[in-house]
């Protein structure tokens, strides 16, 4: 029973592993990647020597961090708060409702953006900000607000998703603990503190663990098309992919684009082993291996 499903594994995860060889080579498309010279580390020199390297890196991490932090206190929250709701229809309104930017494409996402900050007819400049006095702020020159505004776009795609997972474990948990710390005189927020948390931890750490191997990858589309590509906010706005996609067009180089990836790869690969050693220190029950 398990065959296909392997077979599915190694021809689309491992058989094409084959191509991390193009890092540590110097591409030449007449000689195909086995017949291209070694340029062992190159690469990745170029990456990391350049000038753009601790900004691309620096955003990657920060941005990834936060969003990983607020991938878990808002889902969780809104989990905890639905599961409350006796109405058993609005409950599944809303999630209906979290959940359907998950499904749209960050093209979709950056005109729905583009509609509220646009200089000239966006809802912001024209209606909100007018109203309350205030004058009309050039949205897509003004690096400072994205650092705010970015996360904020991440958080209200992805909540839906991760609210219903961790509704999914919730519904999973026994009612008899609840009757019986209601008997013991447990109020509402104890009940949430003592047993609901409590129980769905491996869920929650299996969720972070996965967020904190991507630590290194970025969304492309998020930091790509929601800018806009304005070169103003590329100080905020540039991550590995977005640098390393803007260099290959204009260098072509696909080693550098190879390197980056593996670099990527590796590091979150490492991050996972370590996050889960820390988990198993402190709980080998939630560990994700």
């Amino acid at each position: 029973m398990m065959l296909p499903g392997i077979v599915l594994l190694v021809l689309n995860n491992y058989i094409p592993m084959f191509g991390v060889l193009i890092a540590f080579k110097t591409i030449n498309y007449q000689d195909g990647i086995l017949g291209s010279p070694w340029s062992g580390l190159t690469n990745f020199e170029y990456l990391f020597a350049s000038k753009d390297s601790t900004i691309i890196i620096r955003n990657t991490l920060l941005y990834n961090s936060l969003f990983i932090v607020l991938n878990l206190a808002f889902p969780l929250a809104f989990a905890l708060m639905l599961n409350e709701m006796k109405n058993r229809f609005l409950s599944k309104l809303h999630q209906t409702i979290m959940f359907l930017p998950y499904f749209l494409s960050m093209i979709v996402i950056s005109y729905l953006v583009y509609g509220f900050l646009s200089d000239e007819r966006g809802y912001l400049n024209n209606t909100l900000l007018p109203a309350l006095g205030l004058e009309p702020v050039r949205w897509y020159f003004t690096k400072e607000v994205w650092p705010v505004i970015l996360p904020i776009i991440n958080t209200w795609k992805n909540m839906g998703y991760y609210t219903v997972v961790y509704m999914a474990a919730i519904i999973g948990i026994d009612e008899e603990y609840y009757e019986a710390a209601t008997i013991d005189g447990a109020n509402k927020w104890q009940q949430m503190t003592r047993i609901t948390i409590p129980l769905i931890m491996p869920v929650i750490t299996i969720m972070t663990l996965l967020q904190i191997g991507r630590i290194f990858n970025a969304d492309f589309g998020l930091f790509f098309q929601v800018p806009r590509e304005s070169g103003t906010l590329f100080p905020v706005t540039n991550v590995i992919d977005t640098y390393v996609y803007r260099t290959f067009l204009t260098v072509g180089d696909i080693g550098l684009s190879s390197a980056a990836g593996l670099f990527q790869s590796v590091v979150g690969f490492a991050l996972v082993f370590l996050s889960n050693w820390v988990v198993r220190r402190f709980s080998r029950d939630n560990a994700l291996f």
